[in-house]
């Protein structure tokens, strides 16, 4: 019994080492090790990022023009150019001709129709600005998607090989009972063919892993085979109180970039509205004319000018047109906040599900599971069981691990969803 029990202790403390699915901490800040080093990274490097600063930029520089009066309009007459018959060719110079005519105009636009243009193109660049962080924000929510996704591979390629190193101690335990005459060479084949299983579910989580990486590197705007660091930790899930459904609806509200952006645009529409129902008003162009004869002027006059607004059927057939985009774009702001407040409630209820599951793997499952190997490892050692029977007790070790991990990446998930709605980081 003691020369078995000695046999068994290599096994026993290997057992200790691989129950718990630990993280080595990071050792330096590479790429991939963690979330926020790829947040930053993305920020800074994302091609789509920047074509939408670029985009924000120019509709901020378009509200001074949008307000700003239209350049004036210089017209010059060359009247009697043959100077009443007296020239023997007609001329092009100002004082050769009978009288040269200067209007210097300026168009007015009254009715306020100036500051609204400014309000519109001022609604136009606050749109671009919140779709700007209506972007950043999708693409950190890929980010962190993609991140739990490649830390859940790289995690299941680790309990993986884990239980392989775990499966070819048991092998080996097997074959020195064999060799004892304590047990039947099945048990050591059987260990050999669990091994083999292992191997091929290795390539698969591999091939995962690599696919995880490719999928991250691609929303970073890296080649896909770029190399990445092993993912390290997760973040730390918010506590409960931080996820107060109503609470959480206020800071979508006022926080959500998709949210502003649409009310930008509502405003923007509004804008539209009321400046084309005052264009049923004219606007004014007012000039001054002086008048040259030969080398001086003689004479200076004034001008009025506006435009008639006729043409009223046109005018309304605009106006019903402004309306219905406001009437639309408030359909679509009532839209948007239902959709956003239906998402919010599916993946709160998620991450709470997720949250729970995860403390009760973690918190007894995986103990038990642990102890039920201990247990059948004993009970094998003085051939009280069979080898299937630890077979079993070590398939539900990595299926209690398994399944913690599949729980905290899906929290993960959830969270990184929470935080695209609500527009900012819980």
């Amino acid at each position: 019994m003691s020369n078995r029990t000695s046999r068994a202790l290599p096994l026993v403390l290997a057992v200790a080492s691989l129950i718990a699915l630990g993280c080595k901490p990071a050792s330096a800040a590479e790429l991939g090790s963690d979330l926020p080093g790829l947040l930053e990274y993305a920020r800074a490097q994302s091609p789509e990022l920047a074509a939408m600063r670029q985009e924000t930029a120019a509709a901020s520089a378009r509200i001074q023009p949008a307000g700003a009066l239209p350049d004036p309009v210089l017209r010059v007459e060359l009247e009697n150019v043959n100077n009443y018959g007296t020239s023997n060719a007609p001329s092009l110079l100002p004082w050769k001709v009978g009288d040269t005519k200067y209007t210097l105009m300026q168009a007015i636009p009254l009715w306020g129709k100036r500051e609204l243009r400014r309000q519109v193109a001022t609604a136009d660049a606050q749109q671009a600005s919140a779709r700007e962080e209506a972007s950043w924000r999708e693409l950190a929510g890929r980010i962190k998607a993609a991140y739990a996704q490649y830390y859940l591979a790289a995690g299941n390629e680790r309990i993986t090989r884990q239980v392989a190193d775990l499966l070819a101690r048991m092998e080996q335990l097997a074959q020195a009972r064999y060799a004892g005459g304590l047990a039947a060479q099945q048990d050591a084949i059987r260990a050999q063919l669990e091994q083999t299983a292992l191997r091929a579910e290795l390539i698969a989580t591999e091939a995962d892993r690599r696919q995880a990486r490719a999928r991250l590197n691609g929303l970073l705007a890296r080649e896909s085979g770029a190399a990445l660091a092993e993912p390290q930790t997760l973040r730390p899930l918010p506590p409960a109180e931080a996820l107060d459904l109503d609470a959480l609806v206020q800071r979508a509200w006022a926080g959500s970039p998709a949210v502003a952006a649409e009310e930008a645009r509502l405003r923007a529409a509004q804008g539209n509205r009321e400046l084309t129902q005052r264009n049923r008003y004219p606007d004014l162009q007012l000039g001054v004319v002086p008048t040259q004869m030969g080398s001086r002027i003689t004479t200076w006059g004034l001008m009025v000018e506006m435009n008639i607004p006729l043409q009223r059927e046109t005018r309304r057939a605009q106006e019903r047109e402004a309306e219905a985009m406001v009437g639309a774009q408030v359909a679509r702001t009532q839209a948007l906040r239902a959709q956003l407040l239906g998402e919010l409630g599916e993946n709160l209820a998620g991450l709470e599900a997720a949250r729970r599951s995860e403390t009760l793997i973690g918190g007894q499952m995986l103990a038990q599971s642990e102890l039920s190997f201990q247990s059948a490892l004993a009970a094998y050692e003085t051939g009280k069981v069979d080898f299937a029977t630890l077979l079993d007790a070590q398939r539900q070790i990595r299926r209690a691990k398994a399944d913690r991990l599949k729980a905290q990446v899906e929290a993960q998930m959830r969270l990184a969803e929470i935080e695209r709605i609500v527009g900012e980081e819980l």
